[in-house]
């Protein structure tokens, strides 16, 4: 899934979105057959672009007609790019693109859709298909995937009294509560108060609660009880003084979980290396664990997928290169390179995956991916969760009521869905 800030893009998108649709074709010309001789172009983005170069002249010993020419393009940019892309008619044949990026795209009639004979939903986390799909048609591949877990100090914890990690919410407040009272440390947790993102730490609660985002008819459901369960839990550790109200857009809670003042924060599988990096010092004193649950323990699920774009004349060739950029093997190597979590659930039983450090670190993982809901293709993402991490600010610094802060939300979003 690609960083988060892209605001101005995403205002930008939606003034231009008239424009783009008339834009978009019905395809591209005739089509090359994968055996002829081609150059294949691929847009992937910041170090994955760079990593993508290699692994792409593996592919070509293999299909020696075709030559892969490989684009970094930074993630800050790509969004802008890929719009000026659609309304030029000038993109590649495929591209890496973020999850939540996915809907915008759909909507502007750009992708291919997803032949289902050759790429099936069953050999992907469920989540991570149902985020690029449409109307009933798929338009992305998934290619890797990342989701949240819980992270905690187990030697404050145990200095509180508490020898294993919370598994509902009742047992996170009281950890939370322990840690504070009787293992000394500033706060209980971090729950991010605002900024954007927000949601990213937030949508854990509400799909626990057995909340979504979209009522059965695809209208926001910000405002039914379970939203109204999801920020009020929420909001409880900001109203005892358990977790900051205020932080700087570029605040690093790896900084904090170090020193003990926030000794328990979600967040994805990247904060592993992370922690052991920045605070080595750590060893042996923290853990993954599952998110705490209400009604279930449900993550969502992000990453990335392989799209081919319409007007492409070699959707044959772009298929041969995303049916080898997801295969088992090829999943499990691109783990080895990059430490991105494979998409392709067979990955996880090849030897790199089932290393006892592996499982050590990544196990949770792998549990939470198998539950974890998607992230809905809207057109609108950007704009709708940025409502989101405004109505969390209000929760969270405002000191709206959760009823309040629900219903504000709800009416902003209501003319965001497609």
């Amino acid at each position: 899934m690609q960083p988060i800030p892209r605001i101005a893009a995403a205002t930008a998108a939606t003034t231009a979105l008239a424009l783009l649709l008339s834009a978009c074709g019905s395809g591209g010309g005739e089509q090359t057959s994968a055996k002829d001789k081609q150059t294949l172009t691929v847009w992937a983005m910041g170090e994955e672009g760079k990593h993508l170069q290699k692994v792409a002249k593996d592919f070509e010993k293999k299909h020696s007609n075709i030559t892969v020419k490989v684009t970094p393009v930074a993630w800050d940019v790509v969004h802008q790019k890929l719009v000026s892309g659609v309304a030029a008619g000038k993109l590649p044949d495929m591209a890496q693109m973020g999850s939540t990026m996915l809907g915008e795209f759909i909507e502007l009639d750009a992708l291919a859709p997803v032949d289902t004979k050759k790429f099936s939903k069953s050999d992907f986390f469920p989540a991570a298909w149902d985020g690029g799909v449409k109307e009933g048609e798929a338009y992305g591949v998934p290619w890797y995937v990342d989701t949240r877990a819980l992270y905690y100090r187990t030697d404050l914890a145990k200095k509180a009294g508490i020898d294993k990690p919370p598994a509902t919410w009742k047992e996170q407040r009281e950890l939370a509560t322990a840690y504070k009272e009787k293992a000394g440390t500033k706060y209980g947790t971090y729950n991010q108060p605002a900024n954007i993102g927000t949601w990213q730490t937030w949508l854990p609660y509400l799909y626990s609660a057995g909340g979504k985002l979209l009522d059965g008819s695809g209208k926001p459901a910000l405002d039914s009880p379970e939203s109204v369960k999801a920020l009020t839990e929420y909001a409880w550790y900001f109203d005892k003084g358990l977790s900051k109200k205020n932080t700087p857009p570029d605040y690093d809670v790896v900084k904090d979980f170090g020193t003990g003042d926030a000794p328990m924060f979600v967040s994805g599988p990247w904060i592993n290396q992370a922690i052991t990096d920045q605070q080595p010092q750590l060893k042996g004193k923290w853990a993954p664990a599952p998110l705490p649950g209400d009604k279930s323990s449900t993550s969502w699920i992000g990453g990335s997928s392989l799209v081919t774009f319409k007007k492409s004349e070699r959707q044959a060739a772009a298929e041969k290169f995303t049916q080898y950029l997801t295969s088992t093997e090829q999943q499990a190597h691109w783990y080895e390179i990059t430490k991105s979590l494979p998409a392709n659930k067979a990955a996880w039983d090849q030897p790199v995956m089932k290393a006892k450090e592996t499982k050590k670190s990544l196990g949770i993982f792998e549990k939470q991916l198998n539950t974890a809901e998607q992230v809905p293709p809207l057109t609108k993402w950007d704009e709708f969760s940025s409502k989101i991490d405004e109505g969390l600010a209000r929760l969270s610094q405002k000191n709206e009521s959760p009823e309040k802060v629900a219903a504000w939300m709800q009416k902003q979003t209501e003319g965001l869905v497609d």
